[in-house]
C-alpha cells in the first residue's frame, strides 16, 4: 500500500479540463477584442413572444424556437397559475412513484388526441425523451441507422443504449439503403430520422426513407421537435405533411418549441409501448414535470389543434424572410424556405460573431451556431421565426440584416 501511495504521489497530475483547451482558447480570442459573448446573453425582461429587453434595449427575438408564440397566450398562462394554486410548485418524485398527477395524464391524453395515436409518454425534457426511448428500445446486438446530422440527444441515446450505430450521409436515401442492406439477417433495426433538421432548417424526404426502412424490416423513429405545431395540415409534423405518419413507429417531440414550455414526449401506436414506463431509465429515475408546466402544455397542445391561421401566417413570414435575405445578397442554408428556421451562412466564426453583435446593436437577437454543432464546419446565424412576428417586424429584420451585413463587410 505504501509503495502504491508513493507511486501515485509522484505521478504527473492530469488536468481533466485540458481536453477543452482549444475551445477555451477560441472563446478567449473571440472575447479579447471586446466582443460581447454570443453564448451568454441575458434577457432582462421578456415583453412578448417576439420582443425582449437585452442590455437595456428592446430587441426583436429571432432565435427562440417559439414558433407558434404560445409563451404569452392568456389561456396557457391562466392554466399554469391555476395549477400552481391547486397542486403546488412541484411533484418531488418520479412518475412511477408519487410524480403522476392528474395533469400528467391530461397532457398525455392531449398528445394522443393531437397525433391520433394510442400511447403518449411525457419526459422532463426533449433531450431526455430521445435519450430514454432510443437507449431503451435499441441495445446491445441491435443496429441503429441514422442521419449523420442527427441532434446531439439522438447520438447520446444511441451511445447510452450500446447498439451498433451506422450513420449515413444527410438526407441520402441511397446511402441509408446501403447501410440497411448490410445489417445481418434477424438483427433488431431502428432507423432514426428528423422531420426538420435544426441547423439549416431543411426537411427530410421521410416518405421515401420510411418506405426503404420498412422494406428491410426496420422500426422507425422520427424526431419532429422543430415541426410539431407548425408543419402539416394539423401541425403534426413533416410525417403528416408527407402522408406517412401511420408508418412511423415512434414520434419524439418537445414542449420547448411550438408548445412554449418545457418537457419532451414520445407518441406511438405500438401495442407493447406502455412497458416503457417501467424499463426506461431516464423516465423512471428522474423527477416528473411540475404541475404548472404540464397544465400549460396541455392547454397549448389543445389550442394548437385549431391553429391553422397561425400556421399560415408563419409560412408567410418564412417565405418573406427567406426571399428578403437572399435578395439582399446573403447565402441561405436552403434554396427555398422549408420550415420556420432560416440559416444564414457566415464566412467564418469571427465574421459570424461580428455580425451577431452588429445585429444585437441593431436591436435583433439571432442564434450564432458554430462547429462542431453545425454541418460541414459551417458558422451560421440561425433565425427562428414566430407566428407572432408581424409583417412589419419581418421587414424590419431584413433591414437590420442588410445594414449589419454592410457594416461588417459581408455584403458589398
Amino acid at each position: 500500500m505504501t509503495d502504491m501511495l508513493s507511486e501515485n504521489e509522484t505521478a504527473a497530475h492530469v488536468d481533466l479540463f485540458s481536453k477543452f483547451d482549444p475551445l477555451i482558447e477560441m472563446r478567449r480570442n473571440l472575447l479579447s477584442t471586446g466582443q460581447e459573448d454570443p453564448f451568454g446573453l441575458v434577457m432582462e425582461r421578456v415583453v412578448s413572444p417576439t420582443v425582449a429587453v437585452c442590455n437595456g434595449r428592446e430587441t426583436i427575438l429571432l432565435g427562440t424556437y417559439n414558433y407558434m408564440g404560445m409563451t404569452f397566450d392568456p389561456d396557457v398562462i391562466a392554466a399554469g397559475k391555476q395549477a400552481l394554486d391547486d397542486f403546488g410548485s412541484g411533484t418531488t418524485g418520479s412518475r412511477v412513484l408519487n410524480g403522476t398527477y392528474a395533469g400528467h395524464k391530461a397532457v398525455e391524453q392531449a398528445l394522443c388526441d393531437f397525433y391520433g395515436m394510442d400511447h403518449a409518454m411525457v419526459f422532463s425534457t426533449g433531450y431526455q425523451a430521445n435519450l430514454g426511448i432510443i437507449s431503451t428500445i435499441a441495445g446491445k446486438g441491435d443496429y441503429i441507422v441514422l442521419d449523420i446530422d442527427s441532434h446531439a440527444s439522438i447520438w447520446d441515446g444511441c451511445k447510452m443504449g450500446d447498439a451498433e450505430v451506422v450513420p449515413f450521409k444527410h438526407n441520402d436515401i441511397e446511402a441509408m439503403e446501403k447501410r440497411l442492406r448490410r445489417i445481418p439477417e434477424g438483427a433488431g433495426k431502428l432507423v432514426i430520422l428528423e422531420g426538420v433538421y435544426s441547423m439549416l432548417g431543411d426537411i427530410a424526404p421521410l416518405k421515401e426513407m420510411i418506405a426503404v426502412a420498412k422494406k428491410y424490416g426496420a422500426m422507425v423513429l422520427v424526431d419532429e421537435a422543430h415541426s410539431m405545431g407548425f408543419i402539416g395540415p394539423n401541425g403534426r409534423g413533416v410525417a403528416e405533411d408527407q402522408d406517412c405518419l401511420d408508418d412511423v413507429d415512434f414520434v419524439i417531440g418537445t414542449f420547448s418549441k411550438s408548445v412554449g414550455t418545457v418537457g419532451g414526449f414520445c407518441v406511438s401506436n405500438h401495442p407493447k409501448f406502455e412497458i416503457m414506463r417501467l424499463v426506461c431509465r431516464p423516465y423512471v429515475f428522474t423527477a416528473s414535470l411540475p404541475p404548472s408546466v404540464v397544465a400549460t402544455a396541455t392547454t397549448s397542445i389543445r389550442k394548437l389543434m385549431h391553429a391553422g391561421d397561425k400556421r399560415a401566417h408563419l409560412w408567410e413570414n418564412s417565405k418573406t424572410l427567406h426571399k428578403g435575405l437572399k435578395d439582399a445578397g446573403f447565402q441561405i442554408g436552403t434554396d427555398e424556405p422549408q420550415s420556420a428556421i432560416i440559416a444564414v451562412i457566415m464566412p467564418d466564426l469571427e465574421k459570424g460573431a461580428a455580425m451577431w453583435e452588429a445585429l444585437l446593436h441593431e436591436g435583433l437577437y439571432v442564434n450564432l451556431a458554430r462547429p462542431p454543432a453545425t454541418p460541414a464546419n459551417m458558422t451560421l446565424l440561425r433565425c427562428s421565426l414566430c407566428a407572432e412576428h408581424s409583417a412589419e417586424q419581418v421587414q424590419q429584420i431584413i433591414g437590420m440584416f442588410t445594414r449589419a451585413g454592410k457594416a461588417v463587410g459581408i455584403l458589398g
